[in-house]
């Protein structure tokens, strides 16, 4: 399972993590008890995140550009997308990836959307691809964010958080959402904790853009 930094004051967090949780989650109530206690830490620092800035350190709210040398290869993931159908990230290599983790519960996933979803339009003529993996959720609750945000790009669904432990066991996610940014080699070029503007998506984009090998 996952296993963000756990704050002194447990009871504040799941408090915190409780608050954050939308009344339609509860169609999805069963989905177990144990992973809710996991995510709850996450939850709350999601929650309780500032905007992003630069300079943060590791596992705290920001942006981070690893260095060439400390980029972290893409693990191998696939699985079933929200709206059906299945996905390989293999398939998009060659491209800047743009690797949202979300949930449709996530009280600052909501406010990060607009911009994600406008960026994705944005970057779309130059080649990068931006994937979403949906973190446990229902599949009602995601589909309804989707439309709503206009977001129109893949979203893995993960419900049994199998993805986001493979990520995380590579580069520790400890909130959501988090957004990595991949070379078109493969390597993980940085990383959003938090809310990800324009501006941090633009930044590490070009990061990844010059990183692609040269053309033969």
């Amino acid at each position: 399972m996952l296993r963000p930094v756990r704050p002194r004051h447990t009871g504040t967090v799941v408090n915190l993590a409780a608050r954050c949780l939308r009344a339609r989650r509860h169609g999805h109530a069963q989905a177990g008890y144990t992973a809710a206690a996991v995510l709850a830490v996450m939850l709350a620092a999601a929650c309780s995140a500032q905007q992003p800035g630069s300079g943060s350190t590791a596992g705290m709210p920001g942006i981070t550009v690893f260095t060439a040398g400390r980029q972290p290869p893409l693990p191998r993931v696939s699985g079933q997308l929200v709206s059906g159908g299945r996905l390989s990230l293999a398939a998009d290599r060659g491209h800047v990836v743009v690797l949202n983790f979300w949930g449709s519960w996530c009280t600052v996933c909501h406010q990060e959307a607009p911009v994600l979803s406008a960026a994705a339009r944005r970057f779309r003529a130059s080649g990068v691809r931006f994937v979403g993996v949906d973190v446990a959720d229902n599949s009602a609750s995601a589909m309804a964010y989707l439309w709503h945000y206009r977001i129109s790009y893949p979203n893995l669904s993960d419900s049994g958080d199998l993805i986001a432990v493979k990520f995380n066991q590579l580069i520790p996610i400890s909130a959501f959402p988090s957004t990595l940014v991949i070379s078109p080699d493969g390597k993980i070029v940085g990383r959003v904790i938090g809310a990800a503007t324009l501006r941090d998506l633009q930044r590490l984009i070009k990061a990844a853009q010059q990183t692609a090998p040269p053309a033969t």
